[in-house]
């Protein structure tokens, strides 16, 4: 199909890839929390936007330029790491009735979440290995199977994103009535953050 090696093997490896938890899964519990099924959708859309700029970086060779210039794959790793743990010692330190980390308005969810995706050049270098596992060298159709496979990918990421936001919407209007619940959470997700964010400056 389009050039991709066992379509099905490749959905399949990309469900499994959605379900690891990461930053860009808090980002959807977060948003959601704070800004309901709109703010979690524009979460949604700011993974899948971040995703996609990464995935055509990827194809475009990028990665081999972070690997020629460590030090620029360092210092963006740096910049990654250093903003999770900034959002992550605010969601910590925050208090009840002050304003929350992640703003309520969804245009402000989209640009933090796909901020969030974009500090990882990781996925950039994970790309470049994933991609030519899938690759039919016989059939293999240029840019169109590459597209093919980010459209496949931004589809899988919305439906997933969907099936998350409606689910913790549907766990947050029952815990909203207890504000310490909401504060334990909060400081959870910022513990999380600052653990995604030292994983990140730490690994090689």
């Amino acid at each position: 199909m389009f050039g991709i090696a066992d379509y099905s093997a490749f959905v399949i490896a990309i469900i499994v890839f959605l379900l690891i938890p990461g930053p860009g899964n808090l980002a959807l519990i977060t948003s959601t929390g704070k800004g309901g099924i709109r703010g979690g959708l524009a979460a949604t859309l700011g993974v899948i936007a971040g995703d996609q700029v990464l995935m055509w970086l990827a194809v475009a060779g990028v990665a081999a330029l972070l690997a020629a210039y460590p030090a620029a794959f360092h210092a963006v790793q740096w910049i990654g790491a250093a903003y999770l743990a900034w959002l992550g010692f605010k969601m910590l330190l925050a208090k009840p009735g002050d304003a929350p980390v992640l703003s309520m308005q969804p245009r402000q969810f989209f640009r933090q979440t796909v901020l969030i995706t974009l500090l990882n050049p990781k996925a950039i270098v994970f790309y470049m290995a994933f991609f030519p596992l899938f690759v039919d060298p016989k059939r293999h159709l240029g840019l169109l199977t590459f597209a093919a496979m980010a459209l496949t990918i931004a589809a899988l990421t919305f439906l997933y994103g969907l099936v998350m936001v409606l689910l913790t919407h549907f766990l947050a209007e029952r815990m909203r009535a207890n504000p310490r619940v909401g504060a334990w959470l909060n400081r959870v997700a910022g513990v999380f953050l600052i653990g995604f964010g030292i994983k990140l400056a730490i690994s090689k």
